[in-house]
Formats: structure tokens, sequence, C-alpha cells
């Protein structure tokens, strides 16, 4: 089990995930089909040639799940109950087919539950970087992560 128990993290823990990847023409047609989203940004090269940025955006909520997938195999697999939300979601710049991501968490809070005491709630900082350096999504998560089961 790759993922790490409520009680196993701490405020301002830091996860600079391995996995990194370039997306693909493919990953944007399908996630955007779908979807049913027939937005020609996401869609239409031709008509995108007159935009002000001249090419294809990718589809933000596949960058979005990206984004969290990424993190899931250092940070949730097998430990969590539930996602609870997503908060603050940002794009402050574009992603491009071709573009390559990398994928940052952070720890911002715990505490535990209320109702199961076995978990806590945990607030992540997602944050993806395009090849450049440059920020092009994030958002804050939280889910219901369970504690690590007595011995």
């Amino acid at each position: 089990m790759p993922g790490v128990w409520f009680d196993e993290l701490s405020v301002g823990q830091r996860f600079d995930h391995a996995i990194r990847r370039t997306v693909t023409e493919t990953d944007n047609v399908l996630f955007t089909t779908l979807s049913h989203n027939p937005a020609q940004l996401h869609l239409d090269a031709e008509y995108m040639k007159g935009s002000e940025y001249g090419q294809v955006l990718v589809n933000s909520c596949f960058t979005l799940s990206l984004m969290v997938g990424v993190s899931v195999g250092d940070t949730t697999l097998g430990t969590a109950v539930a996602n609870l939300g997503w908060d603050e979601v940002r794009f402050p710049k574009p992603v491009f087919i071709g573009d390559t991501l990398n994928i940052v968490t952070e720890v911002l809070e715990l505490r535990g539950s209320k109702s199961r005491p076995d978990a806590g709630i945990v607030t992540f900082l997602h944050q993806a970087f395009n090849q450049r350096g440059e920020l092009v999504a994030s958002c804050k998560r939280s889910g219901l992560q369970r504690k690590k089961p007595a011995a």
C-alpha cells in the first residue's frame, strides 16, 4: 500500500511526485468528448488558429483530474475513505498539447474526524507545473483519510 496513513502526515509535508506526464492530443480529445464538452477551444484546431492562443487548449477538467490523479499513489492510495471536496481550483496559465506536467502536493491542514475515530480530515494543496516551471493549475482538496490500524 503506497498511500500514507492520516497519522503519518504532517502540516507542511511536501510530495514531489515522480510521475510526470506529457499531455497528448488523444488525452484531450477523449476526455473532452467523454465529458460531452463541445467547446471549440478544445477540439477545433482551425478555429483556435485565430484565437489569442493560436492552438487548442487542453480541457481544464482533464488538467485537474491529472493533477489529483498523479498525487494519489504517494498520498491516498489504500488509505483514503472518501474525497470530500475541491476548493480554490485555479488555472493561471493554459495547458497545450505536448506540455509535460509535474505535480507537487503539500499538506495544509489535519484534523481528527468527530464521527470516525479511525480517520481524519486532510487538506492538500495540489499544484501542476509545465516543463517551463510555470504554475498551470492548483487546488485544495479535502479528504477523509484512515489512521494507521493498531498493531
